[in-house]
C-alpha cells in the first residue's frame, strides 16, 4: 500500500513543484497552495458520484457525450469553479503567472486522488503510465486555465472573453483526450501527437505568463519610481 501511495502521489507533487519554482517573482505562500491541493483532491468524491449516477442511470448513451460531458465537463468546470471563487479574488494572487500555480494546483490535487484509486484499483504496474498520461495532461489542463484567468483578471479589456477562455479551452483538450482514449486499439496513434501539442502548448502558456508577469513588474517599478524620488 506505500508503494501505491507513493507512486500515486509523487508524480503529482513533482509537476507541482515544476511549475512552483517557475514563479522568478514572489512565490506563493505554501499554506495557499497546498490549500488549492486539497479543493482538488476533495473534487473526486462529488465528480465521482455524479458520474456513477449517469453511468447507473444510463443518462450517458455515446462515447462522444461521455468524454466531453460526463468526464470533461463536470471535472474542468469543478476545478474552474474553485479557482474563479476561491483563488481568483484573493489578495494572494497579484500577478499573471499566479494563476499558473493555482491551476496546476486544483488540476494535480484532484489528478493525485484520481490516480491514487485507479493504482488501488489496478494496480503498481500502471504507475508510469498514469503518471505520463492522466496526471501530466491534468496539470496541463490546469495550467491552461490558470493562464487565462491570469490573463482576465490583469488585463485591461475583454476581461470576460478571456475568463470564459479559461473553462472553454481546458474543456475541449479534456474533452480530446478523453476521447482519444476511448478510440480502443488505435488510441496510441492519435494519443502522442495529442500530448505532444499538449505540452508544447501548456509550456508556452507558462512562458506567455511569465513574460506578462515581468512586464507588470516593470510597470510597478516605473509606477513607483517619481513617488521614490521625491
Amino acid at each position: 500500500m506505500l508503494g501505491i501511495l507513493s507512486a500515486g502521489i509523487a508524480p503529482g507533487l513533482a509537476l507541482l513543484s515544476y511549475f512552483y519554482l517557475k514563479d522568478q517573482y514572489e512565490s506563493e505562500p505554501i499554506s495557499m497552495v497546498l490549500k488549492t491541493f486539497l479543493f482538488g483532491a476533495l473534487l473526486v468524491f462529488p465528480i465521482m458520484f455524479i458520474q456513477y449516477v449517469l453511468e447507473t442511470e444510463m443518462i450517458v448513451q455515446t462515447g462522444l457525450i461521455d468524454a466531453f460531458f460526463s468526464s470533461s465537463l463536470l471535472e474542468e468546470f469543478f476545478k474552474w469553479f474553485i479557482l474563479f471563487y476561491t483563488i481568483y479574488q484573493h489578495v494572494e494572487f497579484d500577478e499573471p503567472y499566479d494563476g499558473i500555480v493555482y491551476g496546476a494546483s486544483v488540476s494535480l490535487g484532484f489528478a493525485t486522488v484520481e490516480n491514487i484509486f485507479y493504482l488501488i484499483a489496478n494496480g503498481l504496474e500502471y504507475a508510469l503510465g498514469r503518471a505520463l498520461l492522466p496526471v501530466s495532461s491534468h496539470a496541463l489542463f490546469g495550467v491552461i486555465m490558470g493562464y487565462y484567468l491570469g490573463k482576465g483578471k490583469f488585463s485591461l479589456q475583454a476581461k470576460k472573453k478571456w475568463i470564459l477562455f479559461s473553462l472553454c479551452v481546458p474543456f475541449i483538450l479534456h474533452g480530446t483526450y478523453d476521447y482519444i482514449l476511448q478510440l480502443q486499439k488505435h488510441w496510441g496513434i492519435f494519443m502522442l501527437p495529442f500530448m505532444i501539442f499538449l505540452w508544447w502548448l501548456g509550456l508556452r502558456k507558462v512562458k506567455m505568463a511569465r513574460i506578462l508577469t515581468t512586464q507588470q513588474m516593470e510597470s510597478r517599478i516605473a509606477f513607483q519610481k517619481p513617488f521614490i524620488s521625491k
